[in-house]
């Protein structure tokens, strides 16, 4: 789905050189990479602090926690995401209430959102699915007026733009009052393990989310909240350091690579190719069909019998999920329902080659017309 080998090995001098400075220096927990990697990062995002942690998990619960939220708020998120952006609502002793996503861009559905409000509502979880902004604006308009956090879950749309009405851009994660993120291998940004980290332009929040994540020190020894052990080690720091300056260059190659795709499918009725949103730019996380009377699985393992991965994010919604299951919910959830029974994702990554793309274009389109 992603290759990265390819992509080490195009940077290969200069992060070889980076990890031996780390080991050089001994500076394996904190220190000038961590920092500098930070400032370097709110300098991209154009926002005033970054946090990094140990996980994108992590970063969601750390803004959680730095919020205040206590057991019994309700945060609303969208039923069509991975487990974690849940997870941590539960483990928090908080209340999950899921709703159903827009059939066109599979982000929070605004209505959903809206009907799902009640006194208890403290937080509002938008998840930038596959690689574009959910509806922002109207989510902020609609919190604001509540008196409502929104904490952006950007683990999949790191370097998107987001549009707002009066012309102003802004870098995804950075809307809310807090972002958060993920370092995962296979993300657009990624390092070579784990690794997060916490967005926001208020300094209070960030003075708390930086001492939860370190133990809820305020200095050393000196405790002032309960927190956590959640650091970004130094390495990854000096991985991603070197990966930064080539995101907006990984992002354009992952366009170019949904470009082609979106051209060769486009006369394919029983395909649905990614939607644009005019507001948000795609960043193609992943590269995701909706597929209309073909057998998803059938295609999946056809395609696998051709040396062709590709993944199914996500084949069980959560609020069907043993951990989470709503039996007595009066939302509809038959957008993500549908999404789960036909999406399917083809590989995306920034080394694609043309031979390998094209290869895989006719494997699925072979299967399509065999199947008719």
């Amino acid at each position: 789905m992603v290759d990265l080998q390819t992509q080490y090995q195009r940077l290969q001098k200069e992060i070889d050189e980076a990890v031996l400075g780390v080991m050089e220096s001994t500076r394996f927990i904190g220190g000038p990479e961590v920092d500098n990697f930070a400032i370097e990062l709110a300098e991209y995002l154009g926002t005033k602090h970054v946090i990094p942690c140990a996980n994108g998990t992590d970063a969601l619960q750390i803004a959680m926690m730095a919020l205040g939220l206590k057991p019994g708020d309700e945060v609303i998120v969208p039923t069509f995401t991975y487990v974690a952006t849940t997870e941590v609502i539960a483990l928090l002793g908080l209340t999950p209430v899921m709703v159903d996503v827009d059939a066109e861009t599979f982000t929070l559905d605004l209505k959903q959102v809206a009907d799902a409000i009640s006194p208890k509502t403290k937080a509002i979880v938008p998840v930038h699915l596959y690689g574009q902004c959910a509806e922002m604006e109207g989510l902020m308009k609609l919190a604001n007026a509540k008196g409502i956090f929104v904490i952006e879950d950007n683990a999949q749309a790191i370097g998107s733009d987001y549009h707002f009405t009066n012309g102003k851009t802004v870098k995804a994660g950075t809307i809310g009052h807090f972002g958060c993120t993920s370092f995962f291998p296979s993300k657009n940004l990624g390092c070579f393990g784990d690794g997060g980290a916490i967005f926001t332009d208020d300094d209070n929040l960030a003075a708390t989310a930086k001492m939860i994540a370190s133990h809820g020190q305020s200095r050393q020894y000196v405790h002032d909240v309960v927190g956590v052990n959640s650091r970004l080690d130094a390495m990854q720091a000096a991985i991603l350091r070197i990966k930064l300056p080539h995101l907006d260059d990984f992002i354009s190659r992952r366009i170019a690579v949904a470009d082609k795709y979106d051209a060769a499918f486009k006369e394919v009725t029983q395909i649905q190719t990614p939607v644009r949103n005019s507001r948000s730019s795609h960043v193609f996380h992943q590269y995701t069909l909706v597929l209309n009377g073909v057998d998803r699985d059938g295609l999946k393992t056809f395609l696998a019998q051709n040396d062709i991965p590709s993944m199914i994010y996500y084949p069980i919604p959560l609020h069907k999920q043993k951990a989470f299951a709503l039996s007595d919910s009066d939302r509809s959830f038959s957008v993500t329902e549908n999404l789960c029974d036909n999406v399917i994702s083809l590989p995306i990554h920034t080394e694609m080659e043309d031979e390998q793309q094209n290869y895989i274009i006719e494997k699925v389109i072979e299967f399509i017309n065999k199947a008719e």
